[in-house]
């Protein structure tokens, strides 16, 4: 809804002179056949269905203007004709209703889409809510980058991230909830919450991780006994001091990007842990992994919106060997471009959403 109780204007409705401009010029036209065809009574109920096509395509006043419109051409163009009264008064007593009935069609869709569109805003505004505006800066590191949450039903996910400068160094989230929809920020609420506490009050990375599980299953209990599904949440906690390494926990997300000296590569972690919400299934406790991250390096994060993106013959986006191509880029030129390459390579609105983080050092390590 706009400021002032305004209601949004929906649809693709042209402005209203080069509307009528545009009717004026389908009424000439259809006319001027039909004079040329001598079939003119024949062709001119088409007219009647001009209403019923606005309706569909414009606004509530476009409709009721083509409507009007539309009975006073016929009744005119028949009179001119030398048409009798009571043919006349028919044919515009059936404009007219087929003009009422595209009126109320017009209405009905206009708010059918003011619906949506106000469920879609409030869906993503709430996602936004969720994650805090970039850049982000602790004493260790300045994250940047890019974050795109998708605006259509049933199409807003869960990706999210976090950067907490706790007592115990720069914690840093980035997640990705499996599903879309409003039961999906539900998920990632949750898990924001558990790692906001869990990043300040664990000593451990395995603490911080073990506390986000627990709150991924107590939440899954809750929705289940509402009838929703469980949902998996895939995540990479960093934490990032002042040395030269990084510590790592992946429970099943992409693993980081290192850009240093011109080249790319992704950092190895290992074999990801399985995501939050299935360590009751796991073989074995997760791991911690260890990855080197100079002085100088950016380091790059994404969720699957990105590398999961295809292209019109169903191939993956190359993300690796796009990095390569830009590696001398600064961080958010960095961001910028790859999301930007991304919707390049799909030739389609995103399907999911798109979260590129860039982190660099902000002061030296030792």
């Amino acid at each position: 809804m706009a400021n002032g109780g305004e209601r949004r204007r929906v649809g693709p409705s042209l402005p209203m002179p080069v509307f009528v401009a545009v009717l004026v010029c389908v009424t000439v036209a259809l006319i001027t056949l039909d004079s040329l065809t001598s079939t003119a009574v024949r062709l001119l109920p088409l007219l009647v269905f001009l209403p019923s096509i606005v309706s569909g395509l414009g606004n509530v006043r476009q409709t009721a203007f083509a409507s009007v419109w539309v009975v006073l051409v016929m009744g005119g163009t028949l009179a001119y004709l030398g048409a009798d009264l009571d043919d006349n008064l028919l044919a515009a007593g059936f404009a007219g209703l087929f003009g009422v009935a595209a009126v109320i069609s017009c209405r009905y869709r206009v708010h059918r889409e003011e619906e949506v569109y106000r469920l879609r805003s409030a869906a993503a505004a709430l996602q936004r809510q969720i994650v805090r505006p970039l850049p982000l800066r602790s004493g260790d590191v300045l994250v940047d980058g890019l974050y795109q949450p998708v605006e259509e039903d049933a199409m807003v996910g869960g990706d999210m991230y976090e950067v907490a400068a706790s007592p115990h160094g720069t914690r840093l989230l980035i997640a990705d909830v499996q599903g879309k929809g409003l039961p999906a920020i539900g998920t990632a609420l949750a898990v924001l919450g558990a790692f906001r506490e869990a990043a300040y009050r664990e000593a451990t990375l395995i603490g911080v991780v073990e506390a986000m599980e627990s709150a991924v299953t107590r939440h899954n209990l809750g929705a289940g006994r509402g009838g929703e599904p469980e949902r998996l949440v895939t995540a990479l906690v960093l934490d990032i001091r002042r040395g030269p390494v990084v510590e790592a926990v992946n429970c099943g997300h992409i693993a980081p990007y290192i850009i240093h000296d011109g080249r790319a590569y992704q950092a190895a972690l290992g074999e990801p842990a399985v995501p939050l919400g299935l360590a009751g299934l796991a073989p074995g406790p997760r791991a911690v992994a260890w990855f080197a991250f100079p002085t100088g390096a950016t380091m790059l994060l994404c969720t699957d919106g990105v590398t999961e993106a295809r292209d019109s013959a169903g191939a993956f986006y190359p993300l690796a060997a796009r990095l390569r191509t830009w590696a001398r880029h600064p961080p958010r030129r960095l961001a910028e471009t790859v999301g930007a390459d991304v919707r390049s390579f799909t030739g389609a609105p995103p399907r999911d959403d798109i979260a590129i983080l860039t982190l660099t050092r902000t002061r030296a390590s030792s």
